[in-house]
This record gives C-alpha cells, structure tokens and sequence, in this order.
C-alpha cells in the first residue's frame, strides 16, 4: 500500500531537518582541517562523509514507519536481502566529495525515499548557501532558500535558444562533448553534484547528459525533484531511471531534462535537428 500524500508531506519536513543537520556537521569540517581516504573504487572519503552518515542514519531510524535505509556509506547489502525492500531510504550523506575538497561550495547532501523502484520522495540540500530542494509524489517540487522560508514551487521550461546544458566539473568525456555536438550551440553550465538536476528543476537550465558510472544514491532525491517539476531523468532508450531492480547499484548513461517532450535521446543519435514542441 502506498503512503498517502499527507504522509509523505509529514516525513518530507522531517527530513529536510535530517538534512540541514548534516549539512551543518559537513559544514563543521569543510571549514576545519581533515584527512582524505579512498575507498575501494579510488573516490574520496572525508570525515564529512562519514560524519553526515551517522547523523542522517540515526534521524531515518526514528522516522515512522521504520524503514530499512541503503547509504552510499553504509556496508555493502546483498542484493539478496535488498530484493525483499518494497521500500527504503536511499542516502548520498556528501554528494560531491571531489567539489567538498576542491572548497567550491558545489556540493549535497540527498535523501529519497524508493517505493516500489521510484524515487517518490526527494530532499536534496546544498550546505553552503542553505538553500534546500524538494518534493514528494504529486506534491510538486520546490525550492527553500534558508530555513523556514516560504517554498519557491519549481516548475521547468521549454527549451531555450540555446540550449542551456548542465555538466560535471569534474567528469566528461570525448563520447558526452560528441553527442551534444549534435544539438547545434548550446551554453554550458558547470556544476558539481545534484545541483545539475536542481537547475533543470527550476528553469535555469535545458538538459544533463552523463554517460559513464554513477550510483542510484547520486540520482535519486534529484531524480523526485525533477520529475515534480516537470522534467525527467531517463537512460538513453528513454525510459525513467529505476532503483533497487538489479544487483548493480550502478545507474545507467541517462540524461535529465526540463522538457520530457522532447525526444532527446532521439537528438543525441542526431535523427533530427533540436525544436521546442508546440505548446
């Protein structure tokens, strides 16, 4: 049985609090000096990271109704024993750790909530600058610029002129700056961790197209947001992103965008020059 609206408007307060919490203990270290490890696939690990994980992990407990939770973070759970979670909170407690050490501000902290292989609720907050993006299924998404100001409600855009496109940082590729190639002049916007999709989210900006490894705790909280607002996050055969369906936590190459009407996949492949639908 689903949560109810009201439910998910309940746990959504709760856990923007879960977030600032941890984006204040991030915060506590950015602006001290730490240590960097490297787990096993050679990304960056901090005390912020760590720090951010037990705090939020111990907020999700207390949360009713109790709900198993899957941290980037936290051990490895055997498909086996995840197969069984209809749903569960899905947690980046530092989203950006390459932005975090770099000291640019462009990074989140997220936290979905998967039911049934959807993000149906999404909180993503930016500790520098406090300024938090959310949203719940059929709820809509909004924007809070500090906490306890009013909402922004968040709606995207038709395609610009040019195209505003989002990208990493601190990831890219010849394949990704090929396939955008295909959409005439665009304007690029550089942006670390989700902020990407909250841009789309908001109507700053077009499109995100990442092709090589991210994991479903990167996308997520984003994913709700995005979709709330009107836009989409989709691979590359134009389907919607889809959390705990297989072992691999790896997502596939997937593209957000403002405007789902648009056949953008179908661009990247170049069958046909980039026009925004007719309203």
């Amino acid at each position: 049985m689903s949560l109810a609206p009201a439910d998910l408007q309940r746990l959504a307060g709760e856990v923007e609090r879960i977030a600032a919490a941890a984006g204040a203990a991030i915060l506590a270290v950015y602006d001290a000096n730490y240590t960097i490890a490297h787990k096993d696939d050679r990304t960056p690990l901090t005390e912020a990271d760590l720090a951010a994980h037990r705090l939020i992990l111990e907020g999700l407990r207390r949360l009713d109704p109790p709900l198993p939770v899957l941290s980037e973070e936290s051990l490895d759970v055997p498909y086996a024993e995840r197969a069984g979670w209809t749903r569960y909170w899905l947690v980046d407690p530092l989203d950006g750790t390459r932005e975090f050490i770099k000291k640019n501000g462009e990074f989140t902290v997220n936290i979905a909530l998967i039911d049934g292989e959807r993000p149906v609720l999404g909180v993503v907050h930016a500790p520098v600058g406090g300024v938090l993006w959310g949203a719940w299924r059929d709820g809509g998404a909004y924007r809070r610029d500090a906490a306890g100001a009013a909402p922004r409600r968040l709606r995207t855009r038709a395609p610009a002129a040019p195209l505003v496109v989002a990208g990493s940082r601190s990831h890219g590729s010849e394949r990704e700056a090929g396939l955008l190639a295909r959409l005439g002049a665009v304007e690029k916007l550089a942006l670390g961790s989700s902020l990407k999709f909250c841009r789309i989210a908001e109507g700053a900006a077009d499109l995100y197209l990442r092709l090589g490894p991210t994991s479903e705790w990167d996308t997520a909280a984003a994913q709700c947001v995005l979709e709330e607002a009107g836009g989409a996050v989709l691979d590359l055969a134009g389907a919607p992103l889809r959390y705990n369906s297989k072992d691999s936590l790896l997502n596939p190459d997937f593209l957000a965008c403002g405007d789902p009407r648009v056949d953008w996949a179908g661009r990247l492949r170049g069958d046909e020059p980039v026009a925004a639908p007719a309203d």
